[in-house]
């Protein structure tokens, strides 16, 4: 490094500056908003204007060349350009594009700034493909590019984009970064094209493989098509924009297209890509049920639109498509979808409308190996072959699906629709009508992202690091992201709770179409959903939820409850309308009994949903109760599902006393301790015990006789009653003498263990409430201590191979126990107590907003106010609420609502007085 000293500036030439591939996934290009200038411009054609105006890899088009030239013995007049903007700007990255034709090359130059820095670039590409610098945060009034190499005339650029730093992010939205832990995630886990919880939930996919680096996939630089479903054991309707010559019965190794990061825009509502292999751009937005995309044409070539309705994707198969051309910008039609690996309705049908802003020239279509020309119908295959030969297996089937094919031409753009419902072609073309009626795609992106900035806003924080905020953002988006609906506009939705159940499948299942119960302006009262499990949901969603989205946690309750009036039972991960009966447990009912206790359940009546919830814990019921459990107090064999029916039963007992159904409630509240059978004295650790009393084993790492689990980790989940096994343990010195070894274990592999193994895991549910035990056993620094690492080591990553522990971020749950940890709440007891606390820690953020919904809260806010915040500054020294001086480690419910403000003074040592004196009821 050279330092230069001037007169009035110091130039230092930054030759550390990162060169990176990867995107900054989030903000947006702030290129836009400057004025360009330029040593010289070739002509009107290819004035400076073009260089900032948003189009980039065109040739001849929306570029900026000069009248440089190149004489006989190679030399250049080499040509500069600069963005100035009207107020400083805190930028660290740009991407510059060459010119796409290969006869001008600006191969190199050197970035200088307004702050008096210089970077050097090289190696630009001659392709116009993009070449990313990025560097250090810089406040900048300009930029200026200079060319330092290059060959041919009229060097130019195709485009230069310019993004701000994390400290100018003026919204939400910017914040989320998608792609973290993508290279470890599902299938549904990276959803670009969805609103909150919204039915259509589209995103491109790199590798067609459920879990462990499925779907879309950071490490994989192909795109194989871009499913518009992408739910938990749902999927399908396959999309690819191509152009050129395509067989598509070849299947998606055929057709898929290379892209780059480096030019890719992700952000919650809306992606930006560039398929390599056709030169298309393909932008992507997104109402509640309609899918709007926007493809922009490079070269001139005859495009493709393939919609693929047959083979495997994702999480299901698809088969026996139907397909009716209804105009020349129009088709409907219906896919059947089967191979639930984890159970579900053995086939639910998804139907769907598309609509082109432009007449097609003509509709093509292929089944299998058989290709057919302008169709007005088709039928799909109904062939279908399991991956295995026995037990449960996705399935492979053939490809089949429709062409629409157009000329296009370099510059031109071509705009679809597609509207899903599991109901009817007529209610998929109504909510596209009602959502969608017209053409204007850059509306549609604009209300996605307010919507989006709605919803993440209703928390603000400030302080913390930058990576803390934009993984707290992101944990955000995933806990509002998933489990979607399948209710449409006009309240109809499929109910396919009718089966034989086999397994955790349904087999035979029926579609029936029913109708919500509406308000009396005939808007639904509440939605229904699609799910991946409610498993141990106490010790996330049903907590946040609660916090600042009040009413979903009122929805789920409601649409729980609608499931059992159709099929009598309260579903675990709920199917399409119909049953999954995956995990264990009757997890519902600490949700619905969460939302009762914190006075939100609004949706459906208090009595009804108790009887709901009570029938699901007895015989025959979703808890799955046996007269072995209802008579001796555990499961014979199984000690992770007697803890889990233990919280449960706990849980209904709260609602029951509150319902003043004393019977009830000290029933419940009995079986709730059957748990202390289970109770291993010569090992001071739960052990599960079978149907004669005898211990299945005695090895505490073992998983035998638990759910993803094992002794060590989820001995502390009987979380209604830590008092109860600190007695088993002697006293609470030794329960957290216990627990702390654990974390000790642990901390050496970021408290991230494979499903059972290990001592303690935050990389799944089971373990998620350890380090907040510490609180209810007298010593509530060391859970200040634990979450504080836990979070940092467990959860703090923000690339794409860390963030949520490497194993299954299920839909929100791992990233609502990491935003928990991040503001420094929790509820140990899942807010499912009769009058529920919020347990305090120390948040990462020196503020932290919550904006109370008026619909169901008497407050305003809730604001949190660290002191003396830092990494080492983690420990609780005092604290008040309202003024008035708190000395418990928790608050009520009651209070949050009303609004408040909770002041954290926080110190490098911890205060081993506060906290410890009293414990919530």
């Amino acid at each position: 490094m050279s330092f230069l000293s001037h007169q009035k500036t110091v130039i230092i030439t930054l030759l550390f500056a990162i060169i990176l591939t990867k995107t900054q996934a989030g903000p947006e290009n702030i290129a836009g908003t400057a004025k360009a200038k330029a040593s010289t411009s070739l002509n009107s054609a290819f004035d400076i204007v073009n260089v900032n105006d948003g189009m980039a890899r065109y040739t001849n088009i929306g570029e900026w060349a000069s009248d440089s030239m190149m004489n006989f013995w190679g030399g250049v007049n080499y040509p500069w350009m600069q963005l100035d903007w009207d107020s400083l700007q805190t930028i660290n990255k740009i991407v510059l594009f060459d010119r796409t034709t290969l006869d001008a090359h600006t191969a190199g130059g050197t970035l200088y700034f307004s702050d008096g820095t210089e970077i050097s670039v090289t190696a630009i590409p001659n392709d116009g493909s993009p070449k990313t610098v990025s560097f250090p945060d810089k406040k900048v009034e300009w930029v200026k590019f200079v060319v330092t190499d290059g060959d041919g005339d009229h060097l130019g650029l195709s485009e230069i984009e310019v993004f701000p730093a994390p400290t100018d992010y003026d919204d939400y939205v910017s914040w989320v970064d998608p792609y973290i832990e993508t290279t470890r995630g599902r299938y549904f886990y990276f959803v670009t094209g969805s609103r909150p919880f919204g039915m259509i939930s589209a995103a491109p996919m790199t590798r067609n493989k459920n879990q462990m680096g499925g779907g879309y996939n950071y490490n994989t630089n192909e795109i194989l098509g871009f499913p518009q479903v992408h739910g938990w054991m749902l999927s399908g309707l396959d999309l690819m924009p191509t152009a050129g010559e395509i067989n598509p019965s070849l299947g998606e190794q055929k057709w898929k297209s290379s892209f780059s990061h480096e030019d890719e825009v992700v952000q919650p509502g809306y992606q930006k890509v560039f398929l390599e292999d056709y030169n298309i751009w393909v932008e992507q937005t997104t109402t509640d049920r309609v899918s709007f995309y926007r493809f922009k044409y490079t070269k001139d070539a005859v495009s493709n639109i393939l919609v693929n309705l047959g083979g495997y994707i994702g999480t299901s198969t698809m088969t026996d498509a139907k397909v009716t051309k209804i105009t020349d910008t129009e088709i409907n039609g219906s896919v059947n979808t089967m191979g639930r690996l984890w159970g579900g309705p053995d086939n639910v049908t998804l139907f769907f409308v598309i609509q082109f802003d432009k007449p097609f020239e003509k509709l093509n279509g292929w089944v299998d190996q058989d290709k057919y020309e302008d169709i007005t119908h088709l039928k799909g295959s109904s062939e279908k072959t399991p991956r295995r030969p026995e037990g449960w297996s996705y399935y492979d089937a053939p490809t089949s699906g429709l062409s629409a094919v157009y000329n296009v031409i370099e510059g031109s753009e071509l705009q679809m629709k597609m509207s899903i419902s599991y109901t009817s072609i007529a209610n998929a073309k109504n909510n596209l009508t009602q959502e969608c009626d017209h053409w204007n795609f850059d509306q549609v992106r604009k209300e996605a992202k307010e919507e989006w900035n709605d919803w993440l806003g209703k928390i603000e924080v400030k302080g913390g690091s930058e990576p803390q905020k934009i993984k707290f953002y992101t944990d955000l988006w995933h806990t509002l992201l998933g489990r979607h609906k399948i209710d449409d506009y006009s309240g109809d939705y499929p109910d396919y709770t009718e089966g034989d159940r086999k397994g955790s499948h349904t087999l035979n299942a029926k579609l029936k179409v029913r109708t919500l119960p509406k308000k009396d302006n005939g808007v639904p009262k509440f939605h229904m959903y699609n799910s991946d499990a409610f498993w141990l949901t106490q010790w996330n969603l049903n907590i946040l939820w609660g916090l600042a989205w009040p009413e979903v946690l009122d929805e789920f309750s409601a649409s729980m409850v609608q499931y059992a009036n159709n099929g009598g039972l309260l579903p675990r991960g709920p199917n399409a309308g119909g049953y999954s009966y995956i995990m264990t447990g009757c997890p519902a009912t600490p949700l619905i009994v969460s939302a009762y206790t914190k006075g939100i359940l609004t949706k459906v009546d208090h009595e009804h949903a108790y009887s709901v919830m009570k029938k699901n814990h007895m015989p025959g019921g979703m808890l799955e109760a046996d007269d072995h459990y209802i008579d001796k107090g555990y499961f014979a064999g199984n000690a992770g599902r007697t803890l889990e029916a233990a919280f449960q039963d706990w849980s209904l007992a709260q609602m029951a006393k509150g319902l003043k159904k004393k019977k009830d409630a000290a029933y419940f509240l009995k079986r709730s301790e059957g748990w202390k059978q289970l109770y291993n004295k010569h090992q001071s650790l739960i052990f599960p015990k079978d149907e004669n009393g005898n211990w299945s084993h005695s090895d505490p790492l073992s998983g035998k006789g638990w759910i993803e689990a094992n002794a060590w980790q989820a001995t502390w989940s009987v979380s209604h009653d830590i008092q109860g096994l600190s007695a088993l343990m002697s006293g609470n010195d030794k329960l957290c003498e216990k627990l702390n070894f654990a974390f000790e274990q642990a901390e050496p592999t970021d408290f991230v263990f494979a499903y059972g193994n290990g001592y303690v895991s935050y990389a799944n549910q089971p373990g998620c409430s350890n380090a907040h035990v510490f609180n209810y056993a007298g010593k509530p620094w060391l859970s200040q201590y634990w979450v504080r690492k836990v979070n940092e080591q467990a959860y703090g990553g923000i690339t794409p191979d860390k963030g949520y522990g490497g194993h299954d971020e299920d839909q929100g749950q791992m990233g609502g126990v990491s935003a928990l940890m991040s503001m420094g709440l929790f509820s140990l007891r899942g807010t499912a107590a009769l009058d529920p606390v919020y347990d305090i820690t120390s948040p990462v953020f020196d503020e932290i907003i919550i904006k109370l919904d008026s619909e169901y809260y008497e407050g305003d806010k809730f604001i949190i106010r660290a002191y003396n915040n830092s990494d080492e500054n983690k420990y609780i020294q005092k604290a008040s609420l309202n003024g008035v001086t708190l000395n418990q480690f928790w608050f009520k419910h009651s209070d949050f609502s009303k609004g408040g403000f909770l002041e954290l003074w926080l110190g490098p040592q911890p205060n081993k007085t506060w906290g410890t004196f009293k414990l919530p009821e």
